[in-house]
């Protein structure tokens, strides 16, 4: 995960003391910096006559791009001397932070700044400016974690345009929730959806090199643990197939990818792609998804750009009165698992020959979300919850039925709530409460959060 870009400007009256309005810049600016960000910055701006400083800023912050503007208040300022510099980049996302004051000698003595920002908060607004308002309370922190957040938010805004998923094939199993809107999909979040063939994957399959087939079955004996032995002929082939994609993968400089599954790898080439799919987000750290789930890959890129995790799929099994069942019929990523992968040969009904993950996954606090569309509208569904292990099996795998990774949520929001919401099959995860920061980023980008 890249680091954030922040731009920050301090703002005070001309005839405030220049010494504390400086020292409250500077205090701000390091706590900014305690968040990890770099920072793009110039002196204290204030509204002298002349106006020299506005000039100076302008110049200082022309200088380099960056993530997010934050301007902070910390006194009075008449409104003119911020939005001439705010205006130059109001294109950009933007922190309103008002400073506090101090107590002295049981009397509050303060410069103001709340005055200068609520005169300021709703032309932010008006002027079509993308912000969060935020303020310090006096004898508090500093509203930091809402200010990273939005920073989040604002890194993945801008990192998201020209993305791209890489799609084998097209809506596997004829499913509907799975389709996607590519000219409101550009428009929206920058991302578009490339289509490659099965045969040109097959084809460059049957060139692979052998000796980098030999690397990554080394890899994968040294680092999975398998339950059951598996055929080295059987592996040798989805390794082939593994590198085949990921020469496309390269070559499109696609950021996620999803294969045509059931009616495709499984059908046509009797190949289940776990095995290509855990190669594909380890080796690669691409996000991987199957069934051709194009807002499942969009969703997994936003996720992956705002927390810096793989953004793992999931799937929903079962409902209970506090808690859903979400697990995968196929693979994780390792990032995921608690321990060492752990694989199996297994058949499901008419599919044989598939190599399964059943890892344990790891527990603890996290956020579900899903991207979904009806025409150009855009919705995200997020909730937060604890995910813990629930012992289970699908029906229909060779007995002895294999423990699926999965885990039980106990959902932030009611279940009855959670469930009337929901807007696929697959939900994508972060372990954390990153909820705050998804629902940011809707806002930047013109998408309803529920």
């Amino acid at each position: 995960m890249r680091k954030i870009k922040a731009a920050f400007v301090g703002f005070g009256e001309v005839n405030s003391p220049k010494q504390l309005i400086d020292k409250k810049c500077s205090e701000a600016l390091e706590g900014i910096k305690s968040l990890g960000f770099e920072t793009v910055t110039t002196p204290t701006v204030t509204d002298d006559p002349g106006g020299i400083d506005v000039k100076r800023a302008l110049g200082d912050l022309g200088k380099e791009d960056f993530d997010i503007l934050i301007v902070c208040l910390a006194g009075w300022i008449p409104s003119h001397a911020v939005i001439a510099i705010t205006d130059r980049f109001k294109m950009k996302p933007m922190i309103l932070w008002g400073l506090a004051g101090d107590v002295e000698n049981g009397r509050v003595v303060t410069a103001a700044a709340q005055a200068g920002t609520t005169a300021l908060r709703k032309v932010f607004g008006d002027l079509g400016y993308k912000f969060k308002y935020v303020y310090t309370i006096i004898g508090k922190p500093a509203p930091l974690d809402l200010i990273r957040d939005f920073a989040r938010a604002a890194a993945a805004s801008g990192s998201l345009e020209g993305t791209k998923v890489g799609m084998m094939g097209y809506r596997d199993m004829r499913l509907y929730n799975t389709l996607y809107e590519g000219l409101s999909l550009k428009s929206k979040l920058g991302t578009e959806v490339e289509f490659f063939e099965m045969l040109e994957m097959h084809d460059l399959s049957e060139k692979s090199d052998k000796d980098e087939i030999d690397r990554v079955l080394d890899t994968i004996k040294h680092e999975w643990v398998f339950k059951k032995s598996a055929d080295d002929d059987f592996l040798k082939k989805g390794i082939a197939y593994y590198l085949a994609i990921r020469k496309i993968v390269e070559k499109r400089g696609f950021d996620a990818v999803s294969l045509k599954d059931v009616d495709g790898m499984k059908m046509i080439l009797n190949y289940p792609p776990a095995m290509i799919f855990m190669l594909l987000s380890d080796e690669m750290g691409v996000c991987t998804i199957p069934e051709n789930d194009a807002m499942g890959a969009v969703t997994q890129l936003v996720v992956k750009h705002i927390t810096g995790q793989c953004a793992a799929y999931l799937e929903f099994y079962e409902f209970f009165e506090q808690s859903v069942l979400l697990g995968v019929p196929d693979f994780v990523p390792a990032e995921v698992v608690d321990g060492k992968v752990t694989v199996t040969p297994a058949a499901f009904g008419n599919i044989s020959g598939g190599l399964l993950n059943v890892s344990t996954m790891k527990t603890g606090r996290l956020t579900m979300a899903r991207l979904s569309n009806t025409g150009d509208r855009y919705t995200m569904h997020i909730s937060g919850g604890e995910g813990k292990l629930k012992s289970w099996e699908e029906a229909g795998w060779d007995h002895p039925a294999p423990q699926l990774p999965s885990l039980e949520i106990f959902t932030d929001t009611p279940v009855e709530e959670f469930v009337q919401n929901i807007s696929g099959q697959h939900y994508i995860i972060a372990y954390g409460d990153h909820a705050r920061a998804l629902r940011d980023f809707c806002y930047l980008k013109d998408i309803e959060a529920v």
